[in-house]
């Protein structure tokens, strides 16, 4: 469904009662995309906010599903722009939501930034929205950020991957079961974004435990398939990376 005629804004859902809003632009070097995920439930979130300026866009979109203002929860992995840059406008509209971050992101950040106190969750901690039960998952430089973090949903189970596996391009599929891993690495190496951390391999592999089936991404396609292999996929390539530069 298309939201917005001028940008490009649509909205799609890619599991039981999560929508993935999409919106392409052009950058300089090329097309990019950002995306939000709604999930609509008892208690409604929106995981990622999208840029500030993106604002009018995302509330567009969100209200072609839900009134805005039922929204409770405003997730997002870490402080960036296209990660929370339109939270105060969000919190706004949306008188009873609370922002949803992980403990250190409250502490080094969220507190000050946001015009209401964070719900801060901590390793492993559930988010009940009704029939979603998203668990919170400490993933600290992955890819980037000491306070980054990501929400797996056990009702459906959907890993909102954040940055993993970014894709350029419009991303105009929503969902797609083809390969993601070529394109996102492609994409890394240009103008690499991970941080490389020692334990990125095991939070990879914890994530992968939790065997998903689709991975939400905030740029690019979100992917159905083998969820668990993919992931060992990517860290069996970053590992080789930092076997080479070592």
């Amino acid at each position: 469904m298309i939201t917005n005629t001028q940008s490009g804004t649509n909205v799609q859902e890619i599991a039981e009662g999560i929508y993935r809003i999409n919106t392409p632009v052009q950058l300089p070097g090329g097309g990019f995309n950002f995306n939000q995920y709604l999930i609509v439930d008892d208690k409604p979130l929106l995981f990622h906010t999208g840029p500030r300026r993106m604002f009018p866009l995302v509330r567009e979109a969100i209200a072609a599903i839900l009134p805005p203002e039922r929204l409770a929860y405003i997730g997002f992995s870490h402080v960036e722009a296209d990660e929370c840059g339109a939270l105060n406008d969000l919190l706004a509209a949306a008188p009873d939501a609370v922002p949803v971050c992980s403990q250190v992101a409250a502490m080094v950040s969220v507190n000050d930034l946001a015009d209401r106190a964070p719900h801060a969750l901590g390793d492993g901690e559930t988010l009940d929205l009704g029939h979603h039960r998203l668990r919170w998952f400490d993933t600290p430089h992955l890819p980037h950020g000491w306070e980054a973090g990501l929400m797996f949903d056990d009702s459906t189970r959907t890993l909102l991957a954040g940055d993993l596996f970014t894709q350029g391009g419009s991303g105009k599929a929503a969902l797609v079961e083809s390969d993601i891993l070529g394109p996102s690495e492609a994409f890394r190496r240009a103008m690499d974004y991970y941080a490389h951390a020692p334990n990125t391999g095991a939070m990879l592999e914890r994530l992968a435990q939790e065997s998903p089936i689709t991975l939400a991404c905030m740029h690019g396609s979100a992917w159905r398939g083998n969820g668990a292999a993919l992931l060992r996929a990517l860290a069996g390539s970053l590992g080789q990376r930092q076997d080479k530069a070592a």
